[in-house]
Formats: structure tokens, C-alpha cells, sequence
């Protein structure tokens, strides 16, 4: 199991004690990036991200709500990021999806590709061959804070059941209402990597971290 907190819910106030505890805890960690436009909120762009990447060795891993992939993927790449993933409905045809995963890889960059709520995985199923990540949406992208979606289940199992099938190795990474009840729950379906931000950032991260762990 992968856990990859998103830095959005970090308290910034408390920036030092809390990236510690991050580089002391867990694997992977998680950047929401969020242009205003593919979603309604904003959150940070390369110059915040660069100062994560000089004070952890941890895996970053970038998620990008934006309306251009391609420029910002350069951009982080550029300031260390290891994996980037992008929105299937940026583009919404598998071809040009393909492109971008192609250049993330030229790049040396692991490419994921992420899909909504409203998004069906048969949308993607074109694209499993070719990444390395898929992450599920189980909340509206966006905004942090919202309930788990209990039909992201299914799109777990359906995925993992392709991944089985198909003899790929792909990681499947969910996003958005993970607690320690949904995390047994995705688990179980066959996730590998949670993504949490309030549920971790609230409270004691090492502990709230361990309570994850134990859901498997």
C-alpha cells in the first residue's frame, strides 16, 4: 500500500513539524494542482512545489486539474516531479491522451491518467497499456472535504479486474473522501495507493497514517 497525502490539506502554519512527519511516514507525496479553470479553485504552482521537492526525498506525485497539461507537466517536471497525472477529460479521445503519455515518458516521467466521477473506465480502457497510474476521482475534483462516492468502488474492482486480465502493472490510486472506513473499503477492491488530505492533516499525521495502514 501506497499512501500519497495531499499537500493541499497540509497546515501551513506548521509547515516544518508537518512535512517531518510526512518524510517520516509515508511513500508518496500528493499535488493537487488547480488552475481556476478545469476547476473552479486555485491551489499552487511550480515555485511552492520546488520547495517541497528541496526539503523531502519523497516520490512526488502531481495530479493536474488544468486546463493545459502538457505546459504544466513541463513545468513541474522541471522541478522534480516523478509522476504526472492528467485528466482523461482534458482531451476526452484516447489518441491525444496518448501523445502526452508519450512525452511524460520520454521525459523519464511516470504518467497517470485520472478520471472523474461521471467518466467510465471503458472511456480509458484504450489508455491501459500505456500508463503507469490510474487515478479514480471519488469526489468532484477540486475541492476537498466531500464525501466518498460509493460507485468509485465498482470503477476500483473494473479496473483492477482489466490490470488482471490484461497482465498490466499499473497502480490504482483514489482521490477524495478516504477515512479509515473508505480505505478498507477501496482496499479491498483492489486500490493501491490512497490519496488523503483532511483525514491526515486533522489530528496526528503519524497516527492517522498508521490507522490507514491497518485497513488493509
Amino acid at each position: 500500500m501506497i499512501i500519497s497525502p495531499s499537500v493541499l490539506s497540509l497546515h501551513y502554519d506548521d509547515f516544518k513539524n508537518q512535512l517531518d512527519a510526512l518524510n517520516e511516514s509515508v511513500e508518496w507525496l500528493h499535488f493537487d494542482v488547480m488552475d481556476g479553470n478545469f476547476v473552479p479553485n486555485i491551489s499552487f504552482g511550480p515555485v511552492i512545489f520546488s520547495y517541497f521537492r528541496k526539503n523531502s526525498s519523497l516520490f512526488m506525485d502531481v495530479h493536474l486539474m488544468v486546463n493545459d497539461p502538457e505546459h504544466y507537466a513541463m513545468e513541474f517536471a522541471n522541478k522534480g516531479a516523478e509522476s504526472i497525472t492528467f485528466h482523461y477529460e482534458n482531451y476526452n479521445d484516447p489518441d491525444e491522451c496518448i501523445k502526452l503519455i508519450d512525452k511524460l515518458h520520454s521525459l523519464y516521467l511516470k504518467a497517470g491518467i485520472s478520471i472523474n466521477p461521471g467518466t467510465s473506465v471503458k472511456d480509458i480502457e484504450p489508455l491501459l497499456n500505456k500508463v503507469d497510474l490510474v487515478l479514480v476521482m471519488s469526489v468532484e475534483p477540486g475541492f476537498g472535504g466531500q464525501k466518498y462516492i460509493p460507485s468509485s468502488t465498482d470503477k476500483i474492482k473494473e479496473l483492477d479486474y482489466y490490470r488482471k486480465l490484461y497482465n498490466l502493472s499499473y497502480i490504482i490510486q483514489v482521490d477524495g473522501g478516504i477515512n479509515d472506513q473508505t480505505a478498507h473499503e477501496v482496499l479491498n477492491a483492489g486500490c493501491d495507493c490512497l490519496v488523503a488530505g483532511s483525514y491526515i492533516f486533522d489530528g496526528d499525521i503519524i497516527s492517522n497514517v498508521n490507522k490507514l495502514r491497518s485497513c488493509k
